[in-house]
């Protein structure tokens, strides 16, 4: 993992992004100069033909179809569907972009050429990086102290495929008699240093998974030696957080908030996000307007009612504002009166609404409260003060997600599926805290461009 911003990006998929940008740079320059097109070392005013462009676009659209996550390593269908959709998509915009920009997007044989080649050139790349990540040899070997229930959670992360670019050699218990990782994993009883079993296991980080660390529960003289001879040590918050993006609710307390690293406000990071927001957001005004006028109109030949959908919800420091959405359910979805949890395939919503849900463009008119101040453009979602007040008796730390400004989309939104229970809510915090802790424009960026491959993929469609 490499942290920019305080936020973690795998290694891997850094590496496969720039390899992967440059293979395009070179086979769009080469096909240019093969077809007789400007020589793509050409550079200056002069300069017509842009392979970089050509390498960015399609880079960007890849990262769309989610081939710049571990989602695409779930077998060759799930790859070839996303090249295929990806590279589909290239050739449209190019073909676009040639209607328009002819001398900069010169459609024509070195484009066809140049878009088939860079996609098997995609599929070829990506099915290297999966055989690199099947070995052992480029990974990070790492140690847990303890082999109880926190441990077990390092396991079930193991054994899902979600420790990518890491090798767990295995749990050293310390003193608990029951174990809650697989026998065959729990390393038995040295008489050497904790350093000396890290050597010999070729060790290079150290994870602490142990619950009771007062009263001799932690050996803080071997680890101190472990720290001080080179070798990484991360507690449990630490190392979810680099590795999953989430900060687990059962491993952090207040003090541990209080000292760690983020959870900082400040006058310049405000200013710098609501200038973003302003500018993000007058943008998308602009290019969704002619949407949000098909979708009300749509709304409207359906089913009797609002064409918008307002509610209170709560936003920055408890504060509560109104919401706008397109109403995509029938206008007595609360007849009861009682506020009942949005689920999957929703009976309650019309034909339209579940188009304009799967699309997300019933979350447009949430643009003008992001204009108008009450919500920023990334954030975690605001809710309904009937459900803040029953998730913050239940779940400690609920109210910290109210420290930022609510969004329209999130960390938590485009890294777990919709939310419709309690514990649902939980797993959701989890993410909402990291983003608390680690908020950046930098973590906006990277959001948005998430949120662009939910909608595409339709991932966590209700």
């Amino acid at each position: 993992m490499i942290r920019f911003f305080r936020h973690y990006i795998p290694m891997s998929m850094l590496l496969l992004t720039v390899v992967e940008f440059l293979v395009f740079y070179y086979v769009s320059g080469f096909a240019a100069e093969r077809y007789g097109v400007a020589p793509y070392l050409l550079v200056g005013p002069d300069a017509t033909y842009k392979p970089w462009l050509f390498a960015a676009i399609l880079t960007l659209l890849n990262s769309t179809f989610g081939l710049h996550d571990w989602e695409w390593t779930k077998g060759l269908i799930s790859l070839l569907s996303r090249v295929g959709g990806s590279f589909l998509v290239a050739a449209g915009v190019l073909a676009l972009g040639g209607q328009f920009l002819p001398q900069v997007f010169p459609v024509g044989a070195e484009y066809i050429a140049g878009v088939i080649v860079a996609g098997l050139a995609s599929v070829l790349i990506r099915l290297l990086f999966m055989e690199w990540g099947k070995t052992d040899l480029f990974k990070k070997r790492i140690l847990v102290l303890g082999a109880g229930s926190r441990a077990a959670k390092i396991e079930a992360m193991v054994a899902s495929g979600e420790a990518q670019g890491l090798c767990v050699v295995g749990y050293m218990p310390l003193g608990a008699s029951h174990h809650y990782v697989p026998r065959e994993r729990v390393l038995e009883h040295e008489e050497c240093s904790l350093f000396e079993t890290a050597t010999r296991l070729g060790v290079g980080e150290i994870v602490v998974a142990v619950r009771e660390r007062r009263g001799g529960g932690l050996p803080m003289t071997d680890l101190l030696e472990c720290k001080l001879r080179g070798l990484h040590i991360l507690d449990l918050p630490a190392f979810f957080e680099r590795q999953t993006g989430i900060l687990p609710l059962e491993a952090i307390n207040a003090s541990w908030m209080i000292f760690a690293e983020g959870f900082t406000q400040g006058s310049a990071r405000d200013v710098v996000k609501r200038l973003f927001d302003l500018l993000v957001s007058g943008a998308f005004l602009l290019v969704t307007l002619p949407i949000m006028l098909l979708a009300g109109a749509l709304i409207r030949m359906e089913s009797r009612g609002p064409v918008f959908y307002t509610q209170e919800r709560i936003g920055q420091f408890g504060h509560p504002f109104t919401i706008f959405k397109f109403r995509s359910m029938f206008t007595d979805a609360e007849k009861d009166g009682l506020p009942v949890w949005a689920r999957q395939k929703d009976d309650r919503t019309t034909r339209v609404g579940r188009f304009i849900r799967r699309t997300r463009i019933d979350e447009l008119p949430q643009i003008l409260n992001v204009f108008l101040g009450h919500m920023s453009f990334v954030g975690p979602r605001p809710e309904r003060p009937y459900f803040v007040n029953e998730l913050a008796a239940q779940i400690p730390y609920y109210h910290a997600r109210h420290s930022v400004k609510p969004g329209i989309t999130g960390w938590a939104q485009v890294r777990f599926s919709y939310g419709a229970s309690v514990e649902d809510a939980m797993n959701k915090l989890q993410y909402d805290l990291y983003y608390v802790k680690n908020h950046s424009l930098f973590l906006d960026l990277m959001v948005l461009l998430q949120t662009t491959q939910v909608v595409v993929l339709g991932k966590g469609v209700r």
